[in-house]
Formats: C-alpha cells, structure tokens, sequence
C-alpha cells in the first residue's frame, strides 16, 4: 500500500489534537487496496442499516441489495418474520431475487432452483441425482439481522457484536424521537461521485455549511463547536435549525412528542460506520451513505413523519417541498465532494490544516484509522 513515511502518506498529522491536526493524505480516499480493506473490517463486521420495517410489512415483501460484494435479501415469510438472507443460490451464486417486490417463492433465473420465503430450498431440477447432496438441510445463507425502533439492521460478521449494546446507543440517544412511531414520508437516492468517507464527511462539515449553502440551510442555521459530542465514532451535535424548507417553515405539525421545544429544533448524529440522523421539531431525516467503488458512492435518505401525518390531505403535495429542498443541498455539495475526489489524485494535493468547526471530521476519521488498524498513536 501507500508508503506511511512519504510526505503525502504520512497520517500522524491526522492524529495530533485538532488545534495542530492536518486532514488525511489523499490514499485514504482513492487507494483499491485500502477500499478493499474496508470491506472486511467495517461493512462486512459492524451493524449496517438496511432499511425500515414498513418497506416490508407484508408477506412476501422483499428487498434486494449489494453492501460492497455481498449480496443481501430481506425477506418477511408466510408468517410475517423478517430474515435476511445471503442473496446467492446455493448452486453457483446467482442472485434469486432483484429490486423490491412481492413474491410467494424465490427462484434462481438461470437453473431454476427455488427457495421458500424463510430461505428453505424447495425444488433443485434432477439434483436428486447427485449422492453427495442433501436437499433437506440446504438453504439460502442466513446473516444477522435485528431490528430497533423500526430501521432494520444487518451484520455480515459470523460472530457479531452483540446487537444489545448498539441498539443501547441508539436508544440513549433517540428513544426520546420515537422512531418506532414514525413512517416514511419520502424516500430518496442521491449519487455522489466521491469515495464514502468524503460523504460521511461531508455531512459532518459544520465549516462548509454557510459557505456553500449559505442561500439554502446556511440561511437559518446556528451553531457553535463546543455542542460537538463525540464517543467511538458516534459525533453528535445539537444547534438552531429551521426546518427542512426553503423558507424555514414547517409544512407539517410538529413530532407531538416535542412538545415545548423551539421551533429551531435541531439535532444531529453519525452513528457508525455509514448511518447519520438529522432531528428537526416536524420530521426526522435519516442517511446512510454506501460505497459503489473506490471513487462513487450513493446515499439513501428516508424522511420520517408520524402516520397521521402522512395521512393528511395534502400531504403528498407539501412534502415534495422538503424532498427538493434535501435535493437542492445534496446538488450543491456534489460539486464539492466530486472535487474532494478528484484532489486525491493530484500531485499537488496535501491535506491542509483543520479548524474547530471540523472537529467533528477530526473525531471520525481517527476513529476510522482506529477501525481500519491504522492509527499509530495510542487510543
């Protein structure tokens, strides 16, 4: 890999205290073999947010998608219980299902091979003909999967870390949201041509905000530094924000459970390794950011309401207000994260000093080097 030594690999800048900290060399984020090394220890070993509940609320809902090169099935069976599932045939590996649907069984499309919705193999063309083979034992590869106020969690790890103490974390920080209570409003995906970590980054960025979208979120925005928590990774924030609106105006009643709270309610948090929630007094924006290659990920953002909410006339009409508004900011940061990326392969490219309002990116990417067994300080 990239020699640590050299002036542009060197990462103990990285690691000083923020006041004299530098940001990371340009290989962190576009070197193969590190994106590789990611893959086994962080998306294929940590808790991942796949998805909500209410995506698949009825049997035979399923979902079909790729973390890294792991293809992974979510599936609700006859009697309504998730699982999730390996998406490989248990013949050569082809895929059974695609995109999201409903379905009464799963079959391969290139031998045919058919599976139940609990991931049980149902019929194997002329198998029977092979000895060394038993039909009755052979399902689709189960994977760890549990679920926490409605957003469905997987882990690719044989022996994961316990689900419990995640799902601790989370309750600590945002049982007082109500998540279990809410749906979504909005589902949106946004491609950015940067690597993951520059997205993960990008929305941690308190530096850039009245910078680049000083015409849009910069407009009603207010924070200050020291409201950063951070602990193993999770960076949380709290500030005034408006709502998710152009005008800063809500077009829905606020989460009842908020209550005597201002109407620049507004908090955040990164939970790792790819999960980041957004808090504001109407509705709660949840984002998960997911590597497509070394240089291009996409990211996924639910928006959450109450069900009587999203049961109110004109819904459908108002929220498309908060949808263009996330897409107008999502357009202006691409811009930026696409040259991010691009300034890795420069020759001229050199992480320059960080400030207090970035540390936050300060935090995640010493947790990162921490994760990835690159850090050479002491934790």
């Amino acid at each position: 890999m990239t020699d640590l030594n050299s002036a542009d690999g060197d990462l103990r800048p990285v690691q000083k205290p923020i006041s004299s900290a530098f940001h990371a060399p340009g290989w962190i984020y576009s070197c193969p073999e590190n994106y590789k090394e990611e893959q086994k220890k962080i998306f294929h070993s940590e808790w991942l947010m796949v998805g909500r509940e209410e995506e698949l609320a009825n049997p035979g809902d399923y979902k079909a998608i790729r973390i890294f090169d792991e293809p992974l099935l979510l599936s609700r069976d006859k009697d309504g219980v998730l699982r999730a599932f390996a998406n490989v045939c248990r013949h050569r590996g082809v895929e059974v299902a695609f995109g999201t649907g409903n379905a009464k069984l799963f079959t391969c499309p290139y031998h045919g091979w058919t599976y139940r919705l609990d991931g049980t193999l149902l019929g194997a063309s002329t198998v029977s003909e092979n000895v060394g083979f038993d039909k009755k034992t052979c399902r689709l590869p189960s994977i760890h999967m549990n679920i926490w106020a409605g957003n469905i969690f997987v882990n690719f790890a044989k022996d994961p870390p316990p689900f419990e103490d995640f799902a601790a974390s989370l309750e600590k920080r945002f049982g007082h949201l109500h998540l279990d209570r809410l749906r979504i409003g909005g589902k949106e995906t946004v491609p950015q041509g940067c690597n993951w970590k520059f997205g993960v980054e990008n929305l941690l960025d308190f530096y850039h905000v009245q910078v680049l979208h000083l015409d849009t979120l910069g407009k009603k925005f207010d924070f200050n530094g020291d409201d950063i928590q951070s602990e193993a990774g999770w960076i949380e924030a709290s500030y005034r924000g408006a709502p998710l609106t152009p005008d800063g105006q809500s077009r829905f009643p606020r989460l009842p459970w908020l209550e005597g709270l201002g109407d620049d309610y507004a908090t955040s948090c990164r939970i790792p390794p790819n999960m980041h929630l957004f808090a504001r007094i109407d509705q709660v924006l949840i984002i998960t950011i997911w590597p497509d290659s070394v240089d291009k990920c996409h990211l996924t953002a639910y928006l959450l309401f109450p069900e009587e909410v999203i049961n109110l006339p004109n819904f459908e009409a108002d929220v498309q207000t908060h949808i263009k508004y996330v897409h107008d900011i999502a357009a202006e940061d691409i811009l930026a994260v696409e040259s991010l990326q691009a300034a890795t392969l420069s020759a001229n490219y050199r992480g320059g000093p960080m400030v207090p309002l970035e540390k936050s990116i300060h935090d995640v990417i010493n947790d990162y080097l921490r994760r990835m067994d690159l850090s050479t300080v002491d934790a």
